[in-house]
C-alpha cells in the first residue's frame, strides 16, 4: 500500500511529536544541534505498525532547512524508530512558523 497524506498534519500533536523525536534522534546519532521548527507535511504507510514520512523544517546553525524523516511506530509495543533523516534543502525564504 502506498503512503497516504496524513489529514490535518500541521495541527497534529502526534505528528509534531514524531517530528521532534526524529530531530532528537538525528542529533543523538550525528552529534547534531538541529532545532525543530515546524512540520511541513506528512504521509503515513500502514505496515506492521505505521511508517510516517515527515517533511519538517529545522534550524541548523541559524539557517532554516528542510528535512525528510522516516519514523516507524508500533504504539502497542511502545516502539518508535527513526529509519531515515535527510536534508532536502534550504527552507523557502520568507517562510514563517505560523
Amino acid at each position: 500500500m502506498d503512503p497516504t497524506d496524513v489529514k490535518g498534519t500541521q495541527n497534529s500533536v502526534e505528528i509534531e511529536n514524531l517530528a521532534r523525536f526524529a530531530v532528537e534522534e538525528h542529533n543523538k546519532k550525528e552529534n547534531g544541534v538541529l532545532e525543530f521548527g515546524k512540520v511541513i507535511s506528512a504521509k503515513q504507510q500502514v505496515v506492521s505498525g505505521t511508517v510516517y514520512y515527515i517533511t519538517l523544517e529545522a534550524t541548523d546553525g541559524g539557517k532554516k532547512k528542510v528535512y525528510e524523516a522516516k519514523v516507524w511506530e508500533k504504539p502497542w509495543l511502545n516502539f518508535k524508530e527513526l529509519q531515515e533523516f535527510k536534508l532536502v534543502g534550504d527552507a523557502p525564504c520568507g517562510s514563517s512558523s505560523t
